[in-house]
């Protein structure tokens, strides 16, 4: 599910609608999709029965999911559940299907050899040179971020996914996707990427009762006062009772895992960031606006410009 004839509906909050119709009556057990939109569609069966969405599917025991990291969901999706769910991260495009979680207890997914994919590796931090230097699996090392970059037996040569992903493991090779090549901010010469602020979330709210819908960031260059700043858009289930505390986790957080962040806020060049909260329903009204909402569309983490910070305010959905 769903059925041939909702897969064509062009409009996304009607397919949803369409969606949600088509699959209450059944037992659903397994449900699949980019978090993102799978909890636009969570959120309209609970809005339709007034259950949660496990009270509704007693059967439902597992999420697979891609394309974004699962984390910065979870304590939202549990709620909406209900209860906690098993789930697996696959590593689908349409270039080509690179990799799977096949441990739960293990932190990767496991890179697919043998499915007519060649894979080379360039390092994120010298992408952008002249002639930046391509490596193949033989000579990855743990923890590096590196942009992907594929030959298939489909026709691809030597494609530019737009993807980086991280190595967990070498023996078997198992990696996480760390954001895209694109989305970084480095206004100021950080260099923060996308793994960074999802870690940097996910252990600031961790043990707590906050849950987050969805977020970017973006730098603040020229404030009305003081220093630069990042300033991070974050759209809340329920707000934090004290938005100062979270900001400061955030950002000793990132600068644990940034030491040019690290040095920049104690070189007095960037100050502490700030949080801008989002309407609610704030990021899906944005990608409406953009034509962007549903499908394989995702929210930027990072924005090393403002236009997405100009674009929220011009629409009314910061608060």
């Amino acid at each position: 599910m769903p059925t041939w004839e909702t897969n064509c509906i062009d409009d996304w909050e009607t397919k949803v609608d369409a969606i949600v119709k088509e699959t209450l009556p059944e037992n659903m057990t397994v449900i699949s999709g980019i978090p993102s939109w799978v909890q636009m569609y969570f959120e309209k069966i609970q809005q339709k029965t007034g259950k949660k969405v496990g009270d509704v599917f007693k059967n439902f025991k597992l999420f697979i999911f891609g394309g974004v990291n699962y984390e910065p969901y979870r304590a939202k999706f549990e709620n909406l559940i209900g209860r906690k769910v098993d789930s697996i991260e696959l590593y689908p495009a349409s270039e080509g299907f690179f990799a799977f979680q096949d441990q739960q207890s293990e932190k990767g997914m496991l890179l697919q050899l043998n499915s007519g994919i060649f894979y080379e590796f360039i390092k994120a931090d010298e992408f952008f040179n002249n002639e930046p230097k391509r490596i193949t699996l033989q000579d990855v090392q743990l923890g590096v971020n590196y942009v992907m970059i594929v030959s298939t037996n489909a026709g691809l040569w030597a494609y530019n996914l737009g993807d980086t992903v991280e190595f967990t493991s070498i023996k078997p090779y198992r990696v996480i996707v760390s954001g895209r090549i694109k989305h970084f901010i480095s206004a100021f010469g950080e260099h923060v990427i996308g793994k960074e602020v999802e870690q940097a979330l996910q252990e600031a709210i961790v043990d707590s009762n906050i849950r987050v819908t969805e977020f970017t960031v973006a730098p603040q260059i020229n404030p009305n006062d003081g220093l630069p700043y990042h300033e991070w858009f974050i759209e809340f289930e329920n707000e934090p009772e004290d938005m100062v505390a979270l900001a400061e986790k955030l950002d000793h957080s990132l600068q644990k895992q940034n030491s040019y962040y690290f040095d920049l806020i104690k070189g007095n060049v960037l100050q502490t960031l700030k949080i801008t909260p989002v309407r609610s329903l704030g990021f899906q009204n944005y990608m409406k606006s953009i034509g962007k909402l549903g499908g394989q569309n995702k929210i930027p983490r990072l924005s090393n410009d403002r236009k997405i910070a100009e674009a929220l305010s011009e629409l009314k959905l910061v608060k």
